[in-house]
This record gives structure tokens, C-alpha cells and sequence, in this order.
């Protein structure tokens, strides 16, 4: 374990030294506004906002003095007061890098904590089925699948690596904003799920594995 948490954390920090800063646009989107603005949430409805929801994004430069910023921004339109979230994607608000916010329900006082460049190394077999909304895609919700316990590694605000477990419903917030940076929307999980078969582990609870085909 410790050596994967080495290997993991070289990765990193190669990962973050070839992270480019953010181009001229991302810069005007970010300074379009100071950090009590929030900034506009996307919608698929938009030809032009639906392929940059379905781009795959890059890393972040954790150093990058215009991070802080986007972060606020990103935040105050997560909690808009007319539509809030428990999480947002940096694609979410027209940028492709790898940063999120996710409410973590795991913890005391259910705090919002910000992600830079996150990764999930780790999945596991059993899934867990809720149901699913995004501020990017108006008047639609679904029962999705997801992986009940993941293994995440990231970067925090302050640049300091962090490798852990998650699991439960936070585990699935987790999961749907890692997708918004892999340009997948949790509809693709709905369509991918209903060619796939599971099996219920317990009536009394939402949880269930894949079933796999024998070899014959």
C-alpha cells in the first residue's frame, strides 16, 4: 500500500510539473467577473455548451495565481440559491481542467471541499443505485449505478496530495463529477447500465453487482 502511495504521489507531481496554465480564454472567462460573481452553469441544450460537456478535460497548474479565483466563482454557482448542488465540475462553467467541488456527507458539518486534478485509482465490484440530477442538464433525473466504495487521490486548495477512501452517497457525488471531466454526463450512465445486467444483493437495499458471463 505504501508503495502504490509513493508511486501515486510521483505521478502527481509529474502530472502537475507538465500541467499548462490556463490559455487566454480560460483567463478572460475566469476575470470576466471578481470571486462574489458566480460564474454561468452550461446546459446541454446548447450545441456549443454540449461539446465542451462532453470534452475530456486536462489538469490543472496547481500554482496557477487565476486557481483560487475560478474555484470561488465555481462555488457561488454550485450554491446559487435558485438552483443549488451538492457539487460542480470546472466543464460545468465552460472550462475543460480537472477541478471540482463535492459536499462531503461523510464528514461532520458536511463540508464543501474543493479537488484539483483528482483521480479514482480504485473501484469497487459492489454498486450502489440512486437517483441523479446535474445542473447541466435541466428536467431530467435517473437511477444510477455507481461503484459504492472508490480510492481517490488529489490535490486540496493549498497544493498538499491526499490519497482515500470514500464511500456511500458521497462516493457517488464523487464519481458523477469525476465523469463531467471524462466528458461523461450521468445519461450516458443510464444508457450504458441498461445493456449491462446486475444482481441485487439484498431487496431491502439498493445494492448490486454486475453479473459477469461464464466462459463456456
Amino acid at each position: 500500500m505504501k508503495n502504490t502511495t509513493l508511486t501515486l504521489l510521483f505521478l502527481f507531481i509529474a502530472t502537475n510539473l507538465s500541467a499548462q496554465k490556463f490559455s487566454s480564454e480560460e483567463k478572460k472567462l475566469i476575470q470576466s467577473g471578481d470571486v462574489k460573481t458566480m460564474l454561468k452553469v452550461i446546459q446541454i441544450t446548447d450545441e456549443k455548451e454540449l461539446k465542451i460537456l462532453t470534452s475530456v478535460s486536462t489538469d490543472v497548474d496547481p500554482k496557477d495565481a487565476l486557481l483560487p479565483v475560478l474555484a470561488e466563482r465555481m462555488f457561488l454557482s454550485m450554491r446559487d440559491p435558485a438552483n443549488p448542488g451538492i457539487g460542480i465540475a470546472t466543464p460545468q462553467v465552460g472550462i475543460n481542467r480537472n477541478l471540482f467541488w463535492v459536499q462531503r456527507f461523510d464528514k461532520v458539518g458536511e463540508p464543501f471541499e474543493l479537488y484539483i486534478n483528482p483521480k479514482i485509482t480504485w473501484r469497487s465490484a459492489l454498486l450502489r443505485k440512486g437517483m441523479e440530477g446535474c445542473l447541466s442538464i435541466p428536467d431530467i433525473s435517473g437511477e444510477v449505478l455507481r461503484n459504492y466504495t472508490i480510492q481517490v487521490a488529489y490535490l486540496d486548495k493549498d497544493g498538499n496530495f491526499h490519497e482515500e477512501i470514500v464511500e456511500g452517497f458521497t462516493a457517488v457525488v464523487f464519481q458523477h463529477e469525476y465523469d463531467h471531466l471524462n466528458g461523461v454526463l450521468f445519461t450516458d450512465r443510464l444508457k450504458e447500465q441498461k445493456a449491462l445486467e446486475f444482481s441485487e444483493i439484498d431487496e431491502t437495499v439498493p445494492l448490486f453487482v454486475e453479473k459477469k458471463l461464464r466462459k463456456q
